[in-house]
């Protein structure tokens, strides 16, 4: 098999190794935050990936349904605060995705 042979076959692999789940940028972005961050309220990942309540709410609930990521409500000044961690199903699946994007990148020959 010829080097460039190889390459193609891990970009190949690595493409189907991705999580669909994590494909969205917003996903992604929240996944990659907590996994740096421990825990975040909704607001601040909400400007932090620049999404509305809305768009961020749906995404970080397809997280949270898949086991992803975790949900912890509290009240702060009497105002509901909603704290997201990353669980350990999402860290490995995150570090399964990254390891194929970086099967994809190395298979790109640029």
């Amino acid at each position: 098999m010829s080097k460039d042979q190889a390459k193609a076959d891990a970009a190949v692999n690595g493409l189907a190794a991705l999580d669909k789940l994590l494909e969205h940028r917003s996903r992604l972005g929240a996944c990659v935050l907590l996994a740096g961050a421990g825990a975040i309220s909704f607001t601040a990942l909400r400007e932090l990936l620049g999404e509305t309540d809305g768009n961020l709410g749906a995404h970080l609930r397809k997280l949270e349904e898949a086991g992803y990521v975790a949900a912890r409500k509290e009240f702060q000044d009497r105002k509901p605060v909603t704290w997201y961690t990353l669980a350990a199903k999402g860290q490995q699946a995150l570090k399964a995705h990254l390891d194929a994007m970086q099967a994809v990148i190395r298979g790109a020959d640029l």
